[in-house]
């Protein structure tokens, strides 16, 4: 029988899955965690009530986990590295079970493969056997961006007119689904994210623009769904930042998670690189 105090969570790699288990333990939810093998930290299980293990290819044994446990509105964060599951076929190493390869050879066969597609057929399936996707920002608000410099330090005049340059550059990509941040400087793009992610962008903005002084835009697809693939900075972005020449980070108000906001707001300060809620 499900019970709506307690909250299901599909953990993969990073920081998100840690927040938000705090958060709904806060907010006095029982939390039932299936982590992904090979990419959730295992030191979640010391926050959650219960834990368990699931194989990225097998959602079957995701559901029956947490229906046994009560849980049926779920909380899906986590990274899992797109590139091991980038083409259909490659699930076969995995050993899926029959949802896999209803959701790769059923829901998926004659649509496109991009993130938000893959995800809503994941979502779609998994809704199949009661288990309901959430707001993933739901239990970690708190950690929004914020309209405006949240630093100490500002972005210069040249940052404000790369900002309003790229922006809306920024917000076509996101609506073709192709990355969701850009690196620019004097009005020119050094570097799009694709399937790589932010962080490999970074380093690869660095590479192409020696001298440094570039802007980082991170902003939500035009009609993000928050139920995943929500964008993240954190402390990680801020160092790769500062140590690739980037001089500002522009993120999109309540619709960013900043990773351990306070301390990675610090950090910034201390790297004299500003943080721009758009």
């Amino acid at each position: 029988m499900q019970n709506p105090n307690i909250l299901g969570l599909i953990a993969g790699y990073g920081s998100l899955p840690f927040m938000v288990a705090k958060g709904a333990k806060k907010a006095g939810r029982t939390v039932v965690c299936v982590g992904l093998e090979g990419s959730v930290d295992p030191d979640l299980a010391k926050y959650v009530d219960v834990f368990f293990l699931g194989s990225v290819a097998r959602p079957g044994g995701w559901m029956r986990k947490l229906r046994k446990n009560g849980a049926s509105n779920t909380i899906m964060v986590g990274s899992v590295a797109k590139t091991n599951l980038f083409v259909p076929w490659k699930i076969l190493k995995y050993l899926p079970d029959w949802r896999a390869l209803r959701i790769w050879y059923w829901r998926l066969r004659k649509v496109d493969k991009r993130n938000d597609t893959v995800l809503n057929a994941i979502a779609d399936e998994l809704a199949t056997g009661n288990i309901y996707l959430e707001d993933s920002t739901m239990y970690c608000k708190e950690h929004l961006a914020d309209e405006g410099v949240m630093t100490k330090c500002n972005p210069p005049a040249s940052v404000k007119e790369d900002i309003e340059f790229g922006w809306e550059l920024v917000k076509k990509i996101g609506e073709l689904d192709i990355g969701q941040a850009i690196a620019v400087k004097e009005k020119e793009v050094i570097a799009v994210e694709a399937i790589e992610g932010t962080a490999k962008m970074i380093e690869r903005a660095g590479q192409l623009c020696r001298k440094g002084g570039w802007t980082l835009i991170k902003t939500a697809k035009p009609d993000q769904d928050l139920r995943f693939d929500v964008p993240c900075i954190g402390p990680d972005t801020v160092k790769s930042l500062a140590e690739n020449g980037g001089k500002c980070i522009v993120v999109e108000k309540g619709k960013t998670i900043i990773i351990d906001k306070p301390d990675t707001i610090k950090l910034a300060e201390r790297l004299s690189i500003p943080i721009y809620g758009h």
